[in-house]
């Protein structure tokens, strides 16, 4: 039998990213949280731990960390059956990207929530590369732009995100005054949400520029937004975030006709418990575009 303790402490320090702050999350001190990691560890006859270049888990580690995510709904479901084994609300760590949570995610997950007293620990990630922090065992779920499911999960597809590289008239009548071309595209600065972030590459490309390009680097959707209603920039954006905007004159297409659809998918772990079927139930209702 496993001892959901040293699962536990496991769990915490990829969570937390550190030994220190796993043993304030957890009430313990590092030195206790060490010692149930070398104690794992030591009944698994292997690391479940990469100490360095960065902390990570192993391939051991992350298949306990998966399997400490799946208990965790699964405990949920046996406390709404046997109220009196623990009163504890119920959390779920969930892998997102920042448009997402933005514009529709609140307002389609809000009221489950609130019926179930559901707490979120939200991981905002580009949806690129969402799905590595489900696979690693960090998360119990994640939106990201991939298809294809891991083993052991299931993926469904939610519909797609239209983006539209957009800037104010100012900017655009600097920057593009004949419309979208390689020069303009070389000299234009834009606006890059993040290092993973490949929307500004994906529509260069849909235009027919490859080159290298200038631009800021703002890892945060509403600044983002600022940037471009400054005149810093064009950036892809998503119309449901923009679009007062837009009807009010401030941000203009750069390239009018060309937009990037980008499809979200949601992934979760199979046998993962009633509550994540109901937020998997409420997140199929909603209407992307």
């Amino acid at each position: 039998m496993l001892d959901y303790k040293l699962l536990e402490a496991l769990a915490a320090v990829i969570e937390c990213g550190g030994f220190e702050r796993a043993g304030a999350a957890l009430g313990l001190s590092q030195s206790a949280i060490s010692q149930r990691i070398k104690a794992l560890e030591i009944r698994l006859g292997q690391p479940v731990l990469v100490r360095t270049p960065t902390l990570a888990p192993t391939p051991a580690g992350q298949r306990l960390l998966n399997h400490a995510q799946q208990v965790r709904l699964l405990e949920r479901d046996l406390r709404q059956a046997l109220p009196t084994l623990d009163s504890a609300s119920p959390r779920l760590r969930i892998a997102l990207n920042a448009d997402s949570l933005v514009t529709w995610w609140a307002d389609t997950v809000g009221a489950l929530c609130r019926e179930e007293g559901l707490l979120l620990d939200l991981v905002v990630e580009d949806q690129d590369v969402g799905l590595r922090r489900l696979r690693d065992g960090d998360v119990a779920a994640c939106l990201c732009a991939s298809p294809q499911p891991i083993a052991g999960a299931r993926c469904l597809p939610l519909g797609r995100m239209t983006y539209h590289a957009l800037a104010t008239p100012a900017y655009r009548e600097r920057h593009f005054p004949h419309g979208p071309s390689h020069a303009a595209f070389h000299r234009a600065p834009a606006i890059v949400y993040g290092p993973h972030d490949q929307l500004q590459h994906r529509f260069l490309a849909q235009c027919g520029y490859r080159g290298p390009f200038p631009y800021h680097l703002c890892p945060a959707s509403e600044g983002f937004v600022r940037l471009a209603v400054a005149g810093m920039g064009y950036g892809m954006l998503p119309l449901m975030q923009v679009s007062e905007r837009v009807a009010a004159g401030e941000l203009a297409s750069i390239a009018p006709g060309q937009a990037l659809e980008v499809p979200l998918y949601w992934h979760f772990w199979r046998h993962s418990g009633q509550l994540l079927e109901r937020l998997t139930a409420a997140l199929a209702e909603v209407t992307l575009r």
